[in-house]
């Protein structure tokens, strides 16, 4: 007898980071069968990322591309799931996050009635216009959810205030710490030629990691990042900078306008995942506008400065592993010389663990979606850490 298919719906390299843990985690316990569907713009980015996990999409949707715009992706993305539901229709479908690709596999699973899972739910900047659209989209999301995985308590509070049923949340930490403990843990090679270099040549040298790509970034935020990334440079002699950059060709030109040829500073284009997992687990620092970041570093005992205004998974900085300095060139130097300066500092900064996850949220995923469809019992939420809970200032 066949197992019940629950498709993962995934259209970005991160959403594949997250997804994959589930993924495996699903077939191990044997209660369902995984289907991931890639869909999105970079459907082969998302298939990189599956494979440094021994992982294959099983469905891919070819989105045909005009203006290449975020309704154009979402309508495609509905239509194209639709088609695909009419013939293979899931006992279950699950969506990560905030996406174009996330929205569109909501709505078309409402549409068809079925079941609904959103992992990474209840982030919230409480602002429709920061992060644009993403904001909306998961709030969106959250309407047709019939169970709500969150990463932190945080998270599911603000659930519960609004209305969301108390059974329908659980806080299984995130999935992204599983990912990047399970692939460092590894210590697979560089995959980048560049990479693999400078790290052999350290030399003793600590390691900074900058991580620049939000499109709210781009223009004069990022010139000021790139500024302050020179200053650091040319104060401490023994960091070294690596710069993984956005696809987009005017943000590389960008970034190499503003620190080409540097010295002791390496740009890169994107990094495979296991590189970058690598990279995070053997920093000093980590300069990032990046939310995917943010809650990895601290698995590696790692504090990340985050280049800023808002953010929504405020669960790092809330534990103090994590500090807004936003894109002001002053700012993040005074900032990052504090930790440069200091190793008590920065130790202090991350001594109470990653409050995002203790590596076990894919199997309390794969748990909690098989006792929507009635085949186990609902899993205990992640358990409260001391710090953790003194940080929210109530427990779990």
């Amino acid at each position: 007898m066949s197992l019940p298919e629950v498709h993962l719906i995934c259209g970005t390299r991160p959403q594949a980071v997250r997804l994959a843990p589930v993924a495996v985690a699903m077939r191990e316990a044997g209660l369902v069968a995984p289907v991931l569907v890639a869909g999105g713009r970079y459907p082969a980015m998302v298939g990189q990322a599956f494979a440094a996990f021994g992982l294959a999409p099983d469905v891919t949707l070819r989105v045909e591309r005009g203006a290449g715009s975020r309704p154009e992706l979402r309508t495609e993305m509905i239509r194209r799931l639709d088609a695909l539901w009419a013939e293979r229709t899931p006992a279950a479908a699950l969506v990560q996050g905030d996406t174009t690709t996330s929205l569109a596999g909501a709505l078309a699973a409402s549409w068809r009635r079925i079941p609904l899972v959103h992992l990474e739910a209840g982030l919230r900047s409480d602002d429709l216009g920061s992060s644009f659209p993403e904001e909306a989209d998961r709030r969106l999301i959250a309407q047709v959810a019939a169970l709500h995985l969150t990463p932190t308590p945080l998270a599911a509070m603000n659930l519960l205030d609004e209305n969301i049923a108390t059974g329908d949340v659980l806080i299984t930490g995130n999935t992204v710490v599983d990912a990047a403990l399970a692939v460092a843990a590894r210590r697979l090679p560089f995959e980048n030629t560049e990479v693999a270099a400078v790290r052999a040549a350290a030399a003793g040298r600590r390691l900074v990691v900058v991580a620049a790509h939000r499109r709210e970034t781009w223009g004069a935020p990022l010139d000021r990042i790139l500024a302050a990334v020179r200053r650091l440079v040319e104060r401490y002699a023994d960091i070294d900078v690596i710069l993984p950059t956005h696809p987009n060709p005017a943000v590389r030109a960008q970034v190499h306008a503003g620190l080409g040829g540097v010295d002791r500073v390496t740009i890169t284009g994107p990094l495979p995942y296991p590189d970058l997992s690598r990279l995070l687990s053997e920093a000093y620092l980590v300069l990032t506008d990046s939310a995917d970041i943010q809650q990895e570093a601290p698995s590696f005992g790692v504090p990340a400065l985050v280049l800023r205004e808002v953010t929504e998974p405020a669960g790092s900085l809330r534990a103090g592993c994590a500090r807004f300095v936003g894109s002001d060139t002053d700012v993040i130097v005074e900032h990052a010389s504090a930790l440069l300066d200091s190793r008590v500092r920065r130790e202090a900064m991350t001594a109470g663990g990653n409050p995002y996850g203790d590596g076990l949220a894919a199997r309390r995923a794969a748990q909690a979606t098989a006792a929507l469809l009635g085949l186990a019992d609902h899993p205990d939420p992640m358990p409260a850490l001391e710090s953790h809970a003194a940080a929210y200032g109530a427990s779990y």
